[in-house]
Formats: structure tokens, C-alpha cells, sequence
């Protein structure tokens, strides 16, 4: 059985290349061909998630609440993005990130994230409850 091993400095990341999966005209034609700020979001959010996920107590997650980002720099198609998240707080089961981004040329992102540690089947089953009261509409 795994036990709670949460620290400060814990830091995880994800990378992704550019391609026009994740870029901002992907999602509406007429912006521009360069990786989407939704993206970049998601890719902080990973990392914050990588930091953690081996040093949570058998049957808890962590689950995405907060994000501020700036997205600082445009990176084109074809290029790898690196994001690095870092544990700088914890607070019961408040987990506090700060992250950064890069592309192969400079930081294009920066920010703080936060996380909740949760009993992973208690939110499931809340969340599976949501689902029926959604269905029976």
C-alpha cells in the first residue's frame, strides 16, 4: 500500500510538438496558425499532475481548480513546447504550482496552478451521480 509522500519541489513535465492539432486556428479558422493558449494550459496542467501522481496515498488524485497563466511568446508548427511545474505549497489538500514553459527558442508561458488531493472513488461516484441527473432530462 502506497502512502502520502508529498513535498515541496516535487516537479513534473510535459512536453508536446506543435502540429495543427494544438493550434489556435484548430479551433476557430481565422486565428492564427500557432500553439493555442488552451494548449499551453493543458500542458502546465500535465506537468503539475506528473509532479504528484506517484506520491499520492493509494486511492487519491488530483484534480486541476485553478490556473493563471500568461502565455508570453508564440511558438509555429513543428516546434517542441516543455512544461515544467514545480510544488511550491501545500495546504491540506490545496497543492499550489508554479509553472513555465518553453519552446525550443525561448519561455513562452508562466504561471501558477492549483490541484486538490481527492478520494479518487468518492469523486467518481459524485460524478457518476451528476451523469444519471443528467440522463433522466
Amino acid at each position: 500500500m502506497k502512502s502520502n509522500t508529498l513535498r515541496v519541489g516535487l516537479t513534473g513535465v510535459a512536453s508536446a510538438i506543435v502540429g495543427k492539432e494544438n493550434t489556435a486556428d484548430k479551433f476557430e479558422k481565422e486565428m492564427v496558425p500557432a500553439f493555442a493558449t488552451p494548449m499551453l494550459v493543458s500542458l502546465m496542467d500535465n506537468a503539475a499532475f506528473y509532479a504528484v501522481k506517484n506520491h499520492l496515498s493509494d486511492g487519491y488524485e488530483s484534480v486541476g481548480t485553478r490556473i493563471s497563466i500568461s502565455h508570453i511568446a508564440a511558438t509555429p508548427p513543428g516546434m517542441k513546447v516543455t512544461a515544467r511545474a514545480t510544488l511550491v505549497e501545500i495546504y491540506r489538500n490545496r497543492l499550489v504550482f508554479e509553472a513555465e514553459a518553453f519552446d525550443e527558442i525561448e519561455k513562452i508561458g508562466e504561471g501558477k496552478l492549483e490541484r486538490f488531493v481527492v478520494r479518487r472513488d468518492s469523486f467518481l461516484k459524485k460524478l457518476d451521480q451528476k451523469t444519471r441527473m443528467t440522463s433522466k432530462s
